[in-house]
């Protein structure tokens, strides 16, 4: 396996790259009836009212090379270049910015492998209080460095979900700070949920939205939304194939435990929440899987077409897409793009699979 170095965003982008924020139609504050269940579209509505005066509104990219390899016409949501680098600054700044000033100046804590993590840092210091950070000590170091950088202080960990949890709890009691748990609370949910509110406001006619899921606060957020503004839209969820436990949670109708394989994508190893769980179950029309290699392959041809750098766990959406899995061929997709901290100079890259190979591939299969 080799190493190359991504480009971050450029501002150059080809003539088949497209930013489509011109192509608004309806307004946030639409009226619609509400979905059963918690969180509902009011709350992310209400939330996206909460952190739109912190938060980036982010480009929605098309490519016409990336729609020919896959079939069909791709709506990238690019919360990777959102604040944070990723898309939890959402459901970070909803939680922080709903707080109580008696609950805010205790301070939050979250246990986080780093997005998160880094995300409620800085809410936090949008909101001048304290954030206290458990994060596992093989957590990637870009992602540690962006919570020391917003001010968060970390308390490393043993990599299990048992020795977060612990450690949390210690902080907890020590300081009395507030817990906003990465995906396992109605708040974090719709924030998260308005990610998918902005997408559908630009491409109302939607025939598809996909999510990465881990934990499930994305991609719950995104159903809700999704569900809730068009009732016909197919809401399906992405993931490692070696971290397939939300697969095997929907098909078996219980939450099952993480799977003992690894994956590139570190950001999707949580496993649902009964929270979660309940939503996906209720909205989502199905998991999609993808290899090891199929998410290196999509990071490599978002670098390359859309001009942006995209780490593992946000390459995942796209590549259910990408590699024609989701047999809607001449559909219109929106895919969520989720995030972009990554390390820049340990890029993995496979070989011998590059775009003209891709797209022979396409071919042989569709004769």
């Amino acid at each position: 396996m080799n190493y190359v170095s991504f480009p971050t965003c450029d501002p150059s982008w080809d003539k088949l790259c497209h930013n489509v924020t011109d192509l608004r139609v309806f307004s946030l504050s639409t009226t619609t009836t509400h979905p059963t269940g918690t969180p509902d579209l009011e709350s992310i509505r209400d939330a996206y009212r909460r952190i739109s005066p912190h938060i980036e509104r982010t480009p929605v990219m098309i490519s016409d090379t990336l729609d020919e390899l896959a079939g069909a016409m791709l709506f990238f949501k690019c919360e990777n270049l959102q604040l944070s680098g990723s898309f939890k600054i959402r459901g970070a700044a909803n939680a922080v910015f709903s707080l109580s000033e008696a609950e805010a100046a205790r301070g939050v804590v979250t246990h986080s492998s780093g997005n998160h993590g880094a995300a409620l840092a800085l809410a936090a210091k949008l909101r001048g209080i304290r954030a206290w950070i458990v994060v596992p000590n093989n957590a990637p170091k870009v992602k540690v460095r962006a919570i020391e950088a917003y001010g968060g202080e970390i308390i490393f960990c043993e990599p299990t979900l048992e020795a977060r949890e612990a450690a949390a709890a210690d902080v907890l009691r020590h300081t009395g700070a507030v817990l906003v748990h990465p995906f396992d609370n109605d708040r974090v949910i719709a924030g998260q949920g308005t990610a998918a509110l902005e997408l559908l406001e630009e491409i109302p006619d939607l025939d598809m939205v996909c999510a990465p899921v881990s934990g499930g606060g994305l991609l719950s957020g995104t159903a809700i939304a999704a569900k809730s503004l068009r009732p016909e839209i197919s809401v399906i969820g992405c993931e490692p194939a070696n971290a397939d436990d939300a697969s095997r949670s929907l098909a078996s109708g219980r939450i099952e435990p993480a799977a003992a394989t690894s994956t590139i994508a570190d950001g999707l190893r949580a496993t649902l929440a009964p929270r979660t769980f309940a939503i996906l179950r209720a909205r989502v029309d199905r998991i999609a899987l993808v290899s090891e290699e199929e998410i290196v392959q999509s990071m490599q041809l978002i670098a390359e077409h859309l001009r942006c750098r995209v780490e593992p766990s946000g390459a995942v959406a796209a590549s259910a897409a990408l590699h024609r899995q989701l047999g809607v061929e001449g559909s219109r997709i929106g895919v969520i793009l989720s995030g972009g901290n990554l390390d820049p100079e340990v890029i993995p890259v496979q070989q011998g699979h590059d775009l003209a190979q891709r797209k022979q591939r396409a071919a042989e299969e569709s004769d």
